[in-house]
């Protein structure tokens, strides 16, 4: 890899926008063939550096050399002309659209008289897609129907559809199971074995270590170590890099005694509630003060039992109470209205509003405490928002600030201070730190615990199975839609977890 020709040279990029020097002089230099790591903490410049390269953000001063000669991608139609791909995090898929539309949008396969040819869009996507070890996703399906893993293999066959020689890839293994991480690790090899490079974002260390060649780190919008060996450097040293402090992977301890938990009624029962196809009966007593995580494969119907039990989803049978009262089923108003919040996967999509602030995010499900014959008190949703923002130590602390502008552990604070803020008594994790580096994921982890500790209920939901371990205090494995075993997390390990996932045994 020493040898090989340098692809891409970023020099001194700078980037500003209104009160934010978001790279302050980023060098990055990128190999042909290489996996080249790109870490940092949220908000260190990452997302900010990928989108120069896209052609989505202007830089203000440096300057990009693609293959020997200066750059600068106006737009990312003239990025991909060049070569360069991005797949970012959010996946940017027209649901409306099938499969085989989605790959090819933009450069349909057409006659001479621009007539598309529909046969060969889905021909030339099921090759892609077959490269990609996912021959069973059918070209013609809609995108709306898949699930999140294969959305993230659609992604990288629309990419693939051009001629890529730098495919950028953005928290690519978030929403894969073991399985599906390792066919991307094969395909990743399989492209730079072609020469093809890649540029990988990820938060989580392990993965590095096993697909990266080089690493540059992030810190502030500056670069603070650049090229270093992927497989050689000490994480602690990169983790020092990247926070600036040293992190201990340590999970809040849990309460000293159990007991008054244990002996309180539960605040959320589950009775029988099943959905066909997705998960069989499910039963669940969740008790204030405790924290219960269910662990699983993508698939095993996780995600679907939370959002059934939060109204999303219309169970086929079964009911949920809250404090006995027995809710109206498939309803989020009735479940918001007992006391249960959530903090969905998708948390850009499907919890925060982009465009607005924080306090239009924070207070948007306890609007009406605010309505005074008929208009809003702003000032009094203003300190609610701040109130509940402080609490949970958001930051800038300016209510103000549009979420967009917000790293993505600061984003999950203000998707759970909407619920702090509500009084929610039962709080529905999805992925909460999906997307968060490594030092924010210790201040989320600490939230969760001491509102649990506070009295809050957590049912959490997570693809890592040593943060379902160190936060729950009792995990149920599922497996193809079933609950396999039932234990206090201090009695099971991954390896054990895993052995339940893959091969199952009845509850105990």
């Amino acid at each position: 890899m020493a040898s090989a020709p340098s692809l891409l040279t970023m020099s001194g990029i700078t980037k500003s926008f209104p009160g934010v020097r978001a790279l302050d002089g980023v060098d990055l230099e990128v190999r042909a063939g290489e996996v080249h790591c790109l870490l940092g903490q949220n908000g260190a410049g990452k997302s900010t550096l990928i989108k120069v390269l896209a052609g989505a953000h202007q830089p203000d001063g440096g300057e990009i050399t693609w293959r020997g000669e200066p750059v600068a991608p106006k737009s990312p139609i003239a990025a991909m002309r060049l070569g360069i791909a991005t797949i970012y995090q959010e996946l940017d898929l027209v649901e409306g659209l099938s499969v085989a539309e989605n790959v090819f949008l933009g450069h349909e396969p057409t006659t001479a008289r621009f007539v598309v040819r529909t046969r060969e869009g889905r021909d030339s996507t099921a090759a892609l897609l077959k490269r990609l070890g996912h021959p069973e996703i059918d070209p013609a399906r809609p995108v709306a129907g898949l699930p999140a893993a294969q959305r993230q293999i659609v992604s990288m066959a629309r990419a693939l559809s051009h001629e890529v020689r730098l495919l950028v890839m953005d928290e690519p293994s978030a929403a894969l199971d073991p399985d599906e991480v390792d066919n991307l690790f094969r395909t990743v090899a399989a492209l730079t074995a072609d020469g093809v490079a890649v540029v990988y974002i990820s938060h989580r260390l392990e993965e590095i270590r096993r697909i990266g060649d080089r690493v540059t780190v992030l810190k502030d919008g500056r670069s603070v170590a650049e090229g270093l060996p992927a497989r050689t450097t000490p994480t602690p040293g990169i983790v020092t890099l990247m926070t600036g402090r040293e992190v201990a992977y340590a999970f809040p301890p849990r309460t000293a005694s159990r007991a008054a938990a244990d002996a309180a009624a539960p605040v959320l029962t589950v009775e029988g509630l099943a959905r066909k196809g997705e998960f069989e009966p499910f039963d669940l007593e969740l008790r204030p003060g405790e924290i219960v995580g269910l662990a699983g494969l993508v698939g095993s119907g996780r995600s679907e039992i939370l959002e059934t039990v939060y109204g999303a989803r219309r169970p086929g049978a079964g009911h949920v109470r809250v404090a006995g009262k027995r809710l109206r089923p498939g309803s989020v108003r009735a479940a918001v209205a007992a006391g249960i919040g959530l903090a969905p996967e998708e948390r850009k999509a499907q919890a925060l509003l982009m465009l607005e602030s924080v306090t239009r995010n924070v207070s948007v499900s306890s609007v009406s405490r605010f309505a005074r014959g008929g208009w809003i008190d702003r000032a009094a949703e203003l300190r609610a928002a701040r109130g509940a923002t402080r609490a949970l130590s958001l930051r800038p602390d300016d209510p103000g600030t549009p979420v967009r502008a917000l790293s993505g552990g600061n984003q999950q604070k203000a998707v759970l201070a909407r619920w702090l803020l509500r009084g929610c008594r039962v709080l529905l994790l999805d992925e909460p730190t999906r997307g968060v580096d490594v030092g924010a994921r210790a201040e989320l982890y600490a939230v969760i615990r001491r509102l649990a500790d506070e009295g809050l209920a957590v049912l959490l939901v997570s693809s890592e199975l040593p943060e379902v371990l160190g936060l729950a205090d009792r995990v149920l494995v599922l497996r193809d839609g079933r609950v396999v075993h039932t234990a206090p997390a201090r009695d099971l390990d991954e390896r054990r977890v895993l052995d339940l996932v893959m091969e199952g045994e009845p509850t105990s």
